[in-house]
Parts: C-alpha cells; sequence; structure tokens
C-alpha cells in the first residue's frame, strides 16, 4: 500500500492543500476545487490501496482544516479499507 503524507507545516491555507494533494497524486486532470470536486477525485482517481498521512496538523491548522479531515475520514469508510487515513501533530498518533 502507498503512503502519502501532507506536510501540514507547509500547506498555510486551502489552496495550497490542492496543489500539494495534486502535486503528490500527479492529479492531472482539471477537477473543481472544492469538497465536492475533492470527494469525487477521491473516490474515483485516487490510486488504490492508499494510505493517507495529513502532518503537523497543529490546534489552529485542525480548525481550518477540520471538513478536510471529515472528508478523508468518511472516505475511509466509504472506500472500506482501500484507503487508510491518518492525523499526526509532532510524529505522534493524535
Amino acid at each position: 500500500m502507498e503512503k502519502i503524507s501532507l506536510y501540514f507545516n507547509y500547506i498555510a491555507d486551502i489552496p495550497a492543500f490542492y496543489r500539494a494533494f495534486d502535486h503528490q497524486f500527479a492529479i492531472s486532470e482539471p477537477y473543481d476545487a472544492n469538497l465536492d470536486g475533492l470527494w469525487r477525485t477521491v473516490m474515483l482517481h485516487l490510486p488504490l490501496p492508499v494510505e493517507i498521512e495529513f502532518l503537523h496538523l497543529t490546534a489552529s491548522k485542525r480548525r481550518r482544516f477540520g471538513a478536510l479531515i471529515l472528508l478523508f475520514d468518511e472516505a475511509e469508510e466509504e472506500l472500506q479499507g482501500k484507503l487508510h487515513f491518518n492525523v499526526l501533530t509532532d510524529g505522534s498518533g493524535v
């Protein structure tokens, strides 16, 4: 299973997240850079199985990116073991 890590100490805002996500997954097909577009991309275009980690999320970034965390939690459930999602802060599981 491939592991993709997104480092939030380098991701300051939502547009930066979409750029990092597109880069990590080499997504070339355009999609709406919003939660609906991201959901469709995760469900239809990610190379499964995959593990996705959000690393270095401070408390304020957890609030800022909360909708993304929920989306990936729901995708993990929907894809029934084909996607594993973790959120880590400073190298420790949270």
